[in-house]
């Protein structure tokens, strides 16, 4: 079979990748799934990661990017270990008291050590969900459906990926130019600014509700409930690549007071092969199924952290990312 060829004609409707499609957003998932976002997000940041492959073999992989801590050149640990059992049963445990033991333990954690302005934050991740073309695929297919590698400078000015040359054989750095802080680029901001904005939160829930309403960094959506509302305040933050332990807390005990929230009674299969909680909420109404698109985060039972999120519709994973490692590096292309 000449792969080559079967990658062409795979892809042979996806437009070759501008600087728009590089720009992170994670407002992009949600249109694919959704056929149109309906906020807008001044503090989003890759919550997925829309990246291209060069030349004859391109393609569009959607990739999220969770840091959660970590110092220089260290490797961040999203979990102990793929088949880590959780220290609390979660049959019978309501998502709000989850959150507030979550909350309790990631308050006990020591701050993590701040990445310098020219640093970058590596992510590898498994696009969700790993269907059986990704399982069984060879060759070039099983670098396009395989794991995904991202940088990001954590002042926001570049960003960097890994996609095929035209043999689709070799791998290639390719680093876009970027301007996320200050409102340089729209809506985008940078590592730096959201793990500002964390830092200072309150550690109770309603305060930071509160501070999170004042600042509206999501204009409200006419007709929504207030909850809806703070929830996409809320999860926005949580997509942040670098995750201050106590301002995550601060999320958790905020979202422990909004309604909705369903967790699993038992761990789930990521795509990465990670065992993990499944805490999800409700996102968006399609109006094409008449179903609720839910967010399904992923979080370390062990450690309580954030290790991916998928959307879940229909009972199915139509969409996401599970991660597999990060670091705190100094330039595009290292990985420790």
């Amino acid at each position: 079979m000449d792969e080559m060829t079967k990658v062409r004609e795979l892809r042979a409707d996806v437009p070759v990748p501008d600087r728009a499609r590089l720009a992170p957003g994670r407002a992009r998932l949600v249109e694919a799934a959704l056929a149109g976002e309906r906020r807008r997000a001044l503090w989003r940041r890759r919550g997925f990661v829309i990246v291209g492959v060069v030349a004859a073999v391109t393609a569009v992989a959607v990739t999220v990017s969770l840091l959660l801590g970590g110092g220089t050149g260290r490797k961040v640990r999203p979990a102990a270990s793929p088949t880590a059992s959780p220290s609390l049963r979660l049959k019978g445990m309501s998502a709000a008291d989850f959150l507030r033991r979550a909350a309790d333990v990631l308050d006990t954690e020591p701050d993590v050590e701040v990445p310098t302005a020219k640093q970058w934050i590596y992510t590898k991740s498994m696009q969700e969900p790993l269907n059986e073309q990704a399982k069984n695929a060879t060759g070039p297919m099983k670098v396009l459906l395989g794991p995904r590698e991202g940088w990001i400078r954590y002042d926001g000015t570049a960003m960097a990926d890994l996609g095929l040359d035209t043999t689709g054989k070799h791998r290639k750095l390719s680093v876009t130019k970027m301007h996320l802080e200050n409102g340089g680029e729209g809506d985008d901001r940078s590592p730096r600014e959201m793990y500002r904005v964390l830092d200072a939160l309150p550690a109770d829930g309603e305060q930071t509700l509160k501070a999170l309403r004042e600042t509206n960094a999501i204009a409200d959506t006419e007709g929504e409930s207030q909850a809806r509302n703070d929830y996409g305040e809320i999860s926005v933050l949580l997509t942040a690549d670098v995750m201050p332990p106590k301002g995550l807390a601060s999320l958790y005990r905020a979202l422990a007071t909004l309604p909705g929230g369903e967790l699993d009674d038992h761990l789930v299969e990521t795509a990465s092969g990670r065992r993990v909680i499944a805490l999800s909420y409700a996102r968006e109404d399609n109006p094409k199924t008449g179903r609720t698109m839910r967010d399904q985060w992923l979080i370390d039972p062990q450690t309580y952290r954030l290790v991916g999120m998928r959307m879940i519709e229909g009972g199915k994973v139509v969409g996401g990312d599970s991660i597999i490692t990060t670091a705190v590096v100094d330039q595009a292309g290292d990985r420790r």
